[in-house]
């Protein structure tokens, strides 16, 4: 399982609307456009399956980064919420 940081610019209100009601099912918001979402490979796939189905790719720009339990561990949090953890996992 990885976490999974996932951003998006979406012009459009009403497809920004259904991108962001898709991924809280799959993370946690920690900004108005970015998402930190604990995912298998299965469903990471699912994940990128529904948003393709979702956004227009001339128009809108999603991004998303894996990061590795190493790079987990060097993530500052300023503020905000803290960071999303992977079941079974321990962030120190």
């Amino acid at each position: 399982m990885l976490i999974y940081v996932v951003t998006y610019d979406i012009p459009s209100d009403k497809r920004r609307k259904k991108i962001a009601d898709l991924l809280e099912g799959y993370g946690q918001r920690v900004q108005y456009s970015v998402f930190e979402c604990a995912l298998s490979a299965v469903k990471f796939k699912e994940l990128r399956k529904r948003l393709q189905q979702r956004i227009k790719i001339e128009e809108d720009s999603v991004r998303m980064y894996p990061i590795s339990q190493q790079m987990l561990q060097q993530v500052e949090v300023w503020g905000g919420v803290e960071i999303v953890e992977p079941p079974g996992s321990t962030i120190v």
